[in-house]
């Protein structure tokens, strides 16, 4: 839907400059979906797409201030841009489309990293948990606890996500840690030496869904942490694995990906725009349709009862100590090395 009194608005600035330079990942700006746009606006949409939030940190700090207008990013990333004055406070008036997310998405100031100092800073765009996923045939029942993977029978078998934060998190899950963003330095020891165990079990490390996708199905992998949820499960399935998808019973950590507007965006109104254009009914329904992930305008099937078992993650205790550490972990270093 247009609104003609945005469009009023953002002509002369769509006259003086009408590209916009997006960060996103995979499946939130499909080609139709930037030709729709492009179109509306008279604009070109230069986008970029990340697979990790450690590239994603990467590319908003390659020059001196970032190179993108917008950008998607969970709601503990949107927290440390927003700490490290990268991001631009967000005119909600110009969002009208947000009127039509569930209340819960609507509610800004009770999602933790999204508002500062009355200023919101994201906009809630869709989410998935990070459950375990299996193979049917060799895991018959379906595993009650994250440990799964470090059972010994499911050696060279097992993938994990390259995430550093994820891993901790997931990880001090498993120990039964209930504060699993704010660790301390005994935490983080004993998870470090965890996290090594698990190399035992690994057939490797993915960073995209279709990666991991292809490994699980050519290499007839039986469990996996599956950082992109249910996103992952869809391709999976299409792809002809027979698969089951678990929150375990420690809880399952879930990410809530928002769209952020950048201090260096050249044209704001456009920006914002394009926020606003993500948060269209049609434009929403894809991410579910196409990759199997929930929209913030609907609610998904089972949301309810996953609910209370669902972590939402949150900023971390030491984002630069815990990447050192993985770091290491991936790289194998030995566990008598982790003083």
């Amino acid at each position: 839907m247009l609104f003609p009194g945005l469009l009023l608005a953002a002509a002369p600035a769509l006259a003086y400059d009408n590209v916009l330079r997006v960060l996103a990942w995979p499946g939130y700006a499909d080609s139709d979906v930037v030709k729709t746009f492009e179109s509306r606006y008279n604009a070109h949409v230069e986008v970029t797409f990340v697979d990790s939030d450690e590239a994603l940190w990467s590319k908003m700090h390659t020059g001196k201030v970032p190179q993108f207008d917008v950008l998607a990013a969970n709601t503990a990333e949107i927290h440390r841009y927003t700490q490290e004055n990268l991001l631009a406070p967000l005119d909600l008036a110009s969002l009208p489309n947000t009127q039509r997310q569930l209340p819960r998405f609507r509610a800004l100031s009770s999602i933790k990293g999204l508002t500062q100092n009355g200023n919101a800073y994201g906009i809630p765009f869709t989410y998935s948990s990070m459950g375990l996923i299996y193979d049917r045939k060799q895991v018959p029942v379906a595993p009650r606890s994250m440990n799964e993977l470090w059972n010994p029978r499911y050696r060279g078998k097992v993938l994990d996500f390259n995430s550093a934060q994820h891993n901790f998190s997931f990880a001090a899950l498993a120990l039964g840690y209930t504060q699993p963003f704010q660790l301390s330095p005994e935490q983080m020891h004993k998870i470090a030496l965890k996290l090594v165990d698990l190399r035992r079990n690994l057939l490797t490390y993915y960073t995209l869904p279709e990666e991991a996708t292809a490994f699980f199905v050519q290499h007839k992998v039986a469990l996996m942490f599956g950082n992109y949820g249910t996103q992952q499960l869809e391709q999976l399935r299409k792809a002809g694995a027979d698969v089951g998808y678990v929150i375990p019973d420690e809880g399952a950590l879930a990410w809530l990906d928002c769209w952020a507007m950048t201090v260096a965006a050249k044209n704001r109104a456009l920006a914002l725009e394009w926020i606003n254009y993500m948060l269209e009914p049609d434009v929403s329904a894809l991410l579910p349709q196409r990759q199997g992930l929930a929209d913030t305008l609907t609610e998904p099937p089972g949301y309810t009862s996953e609910h209370a078992h669902l972590v939402w993650i949150q900023p971390v205790e030491n984002a630069e100590q815990r990447e050192s550490l993985w770091n290491r972990i991936v790289s194998g270093d030995r566990p008598e090395r982790f003083q």
